[in-house]
């Protein structure tokens, strides 16, 4: 069996896929099963190269020199992974992230921006929603143009429009709203198509949280799975301190 993994840095669906692999196959007697991994960070003639959804079924079969056997250290680091990742309690990723992981050189770094998901000391609310809000703030309101900005901006996250999509609608839904949404045409976005059809404008609270000088989930409390943790009520729990680029434990 050949599993494939990629310079993206994000705990996104692959590299969930991937340490569940790992962790299962751990648990389990192999036989005569052999495994195999090819791990790239880049591909000719392939600018910006974000992972393997943007190669060919040629140029995926030109890969399949470079697989190497999964070894016993990559098995036990992928177990350890998901069951940190999956665990009710953040201790175990921040562990992991201080750990030795190069067995798989690129869980580290994809762990630390799941970690950056978590609500900021700032201002309460993860990467995403904050680059988000700040490339809306900075002129890309409509989001035909947000999502590929988010992208060139984010491109470790991997995420797909109505990932990012639903990002931002959380923050339209809030209590205390951080944007307002418009759709051309309709006043609500009901399907795909009118999604692309959105845009977005930032509130002046959204202006005081993306300054720092509002909190959103001491604001508008918080009711969100990130992996294994679940964060709920007026304070998360958990945060991300962005400066000292660690995950704190709020008490």
């Amino acid at each position: 069996m050949m599993k494939s993994c990629s310079g993206s840095s994000m705990i996104c669906s692959a590299k969930v896929q991937l340490i569940y692999l790992l962790d299962r196959f751990a648990q389990n007697e192999l036989g005569q099963t052999r495994l195999s991994l090819i791990c790239i960070n880049e591909f000719p003639g392939v600018d910006g190269f974000r992972g393997f959804g943007e190669l060919t079924g040629e140029q995926l079969a030109a890969l399949f020199p470079q697989r190497q056997e999964v070894t016993q250290s990559q098995l036990d680091l992928g177990s350890r992974a998901w069951q940190a990742y999956s665990s009710a309690q953040a201790a175990g990723l921040i562990d992991l992230v201080d750990s030795d992981t190069s067995a798989l050189p690129f869980l580290k770094g994809a762990l630390t921006r799941h970690l950056q998901r978590f609500p900021s000391t700032d201002n309460g609310l993860g990467r995403i929603e904050s680059v988000g809000l700040e490339l809306i703030a900075k002129g890309y309101p409509n989001f035909r143009s947000l999502f590929p900005a988010f992208g060139r901006r984010e491109p470790e996250y991997g995420f797909g429009d109505s990932q990012f999509y639903l990002e931002l609608k959380r923050l339209v839904d809030a209590a205390t709203p951080l944007l307002t949404l418009s759709v051309e045409g309709n006043g609500a976005a009901t399907d795909q198509a009118q999604m692309l059809l959105s845009s977005f404008e930032i509130s002046e609270y959204g202006k005081a949280v993306l300054a720092g000088e509002e909190d959103f989930v001491k604001s508008n409390g918080i009711d969100i799975w990130l992996g294994g943790v679940h964060l709920e009520g007026h304070e998360s729990g958990w945060r991300w301190d962005e400066h000292a680029q660690e995950l704190l434990v709020v008490l």
